[in-house]
C-alpha cells in the first residue's frame, strides 16, 4: 500500500504537469519578452509555500544569467520594497490568488512602474486582475488525499518556472561556458573553465624519444617520467607516434626479439592529442571515448608542448 501511496502522487503530478504543457499560450510568450526586455532585476515574491517556490525559480534564473531575487512578500510591505527599482520586473506566486500581502504590493509597484507577472491557480481571482500577465498554473486536485497540502500546485509551480528559466536562456543562447562563468567553484565550472595547459606536464617532465631510439631507451625513457608512456617526435618536434605502457606489454606477449626494434616499428601513429588552449572537459572526453589515460598536448603546428594524464585531470576533482 505505501508503494502504492507513492506511485498515486507522482502520477497526479505528472498529469498535472502533461495538462500544465497544453494550456501554454500566448501569455508564457510575452512573458519571456518582458523578461528579456527587462533592464533591470526579476524580483519574485510570494508566502508560504508559493515563496519557497519563489526563492527557487529565483535561484534558477540566477544561475542562468537573468540578475534575480526573493522578496519576501510579508517583509516587502513592512520596508523591503526599497529594493524594487523601476526598471524591474515583479513575479508572484499564489496558488489562491488572494494573498493579502500580494494586494499590498502592488499599488507599490505599479506606482514605480514596474511591469508585473503572476503565476497563480486562480486566473479570474480579483489580484489577477492587478497583474500585467497572468500565467495559469491552476490544478484540478493536489496529490493530497485531503485535496489541502500544495503538492501538485507547487510542483507546477516550480515547473512553471523552470519553463521561463530555459525558454529565456534558450532565446538569449546562453551556454554552457556562460552557465560555467556563474560557477566557478563547483566541479562543473572546473571542468568548463580550467584547461589542458593548467595541468599538463611540460619541458623536462615529458617523455620524448625519436623514431630511430631503440626500444630498449625508450622504456627507459617511459619508465623514468612515470606517465605511462614516451611521446615520439621528429627532428622539428613534431608529434609522429606515442607508445605506451599497454603497448609495450602486448609487444612483449606478441614478440619475444622485441628489444631488437626501433620505436618507429612499434609506436602507435596518429595518436589522439588536444590543444593547450583546450578545456580539461573536451579531454576527459576524449579519454573516455577512445578507453585511453593520457594525451599528447600540440600546438597549432603540431609540435609536441605537454603531456596531460587521466590522473592529472583527476586531481582537479572534475570527476
Amino acid at each position: 500500500m505505501i508503494l502504492e501511496n507513492g506511485k498515486d502522487v507522482i502520477l497526479k503530478e505528472a498529469r498535472a504537469l502533461a495538462v500544465l504543457a497544453e494550456r501554454l499560450d500566448d501569455n508564457f510568450r510575452r512573458a519571456v519578452e518582458l523578461i528579456l526586455e527587462c533592464t533591470g532585476r526579476v524580483v519574485i515574491t510570494g508566502m508560504g509555500k508559493s515563496g519557497l517556490i519563489g526563492k527557487q525559480v529565483a535561484a534558477t534564473l540566477s544561475s542562468t544569467g537573468i540578475a534575480s531575487f526573493f522578496l519576501h512578500a510579508a517583509e516587502g510591505v513592512h520596508g523591503d520594497l526599497g529594493l524594487v527599482k523601476s526598471d524591474d520586473i515583479l513575479i508572484a506566486i499564489s496558488k489562491s490568488g488572494a494573498t493579502d500581502e500580494l494586494y499590498q504590493i502592488i499599488p507599490a509597484v505599479k506606482r514605480l512602474g514596474v511591469k508585473t507577472i503572476l503565476l497563480t491557480g486562480q486566473t479570474e481571482a480579483p489580484l489577477a486582475a492587478k497583474f500585467d500577465i497572468i500565467l495559469d498554473c491552476s490544478v484540478e486536485t493536489e496529490a493530497c488525499p485531503n485535496n489541502l497540502v500544495p503538492t501538485s500546485s507547487t510542483t507546477v509551480a516550480m515547473v512553471m518556472g523552470d519553463a521561463l528559466a530555459i525558454a529565456l536562456l534558450k532565446e538569449r543562447n546562453f551556454s554552457k561556458e556562460d552557465f560555467a562563468y556563474l560557477h566557478p567553484g563547483g566541479s562543473l565550472g572546473r571542468r568548463l573553465l580550467m584547461t589542458v595547459e593548467e595541468r599538463m606536464h611540460i619541458n623536462s617532465e615529458i617523455p620524448i624519444v625519436k623514431p630511430e631510439t631503440p626500444i630498449r631507451d625508450t622504456i627507459l625513457e617511459m619508465t623514468g617520467k612515470r606517465l605511462g608512456c614516451t611521446l615520439v617526435v621528429d627532428n622539428e618536434n613534431k608529434l609522429v607516434g606515442i607508445f605506451t605502457d599497454g603497448d609495450l606489454r602486448r609487444l612483449a606477449q606478441n614478440d619475444e626479439r622485441f628489444f631488437e626494434k626501433i620505436t618507429e616499428e612499434v609506436m602507435v601513429q596518429n595518436p589522439k592529442t588536444v590543444y593547450p588552449g583546450d578545456i580539461l572537459d573536451k579531454a576527459l572526453a576524449l579519454m573516455e571515448k577512445h578507453s585511453i589515460t593520457v594525451l599528447p598536448v600540440v600546438d597549432d603546428h603540431h609540435k609536441a608542448v605537454g603531456i596531460i594524464h587521466l590522473h592529472d585531470i583527476l586531481k582537479s576533482k572534475l570527476v
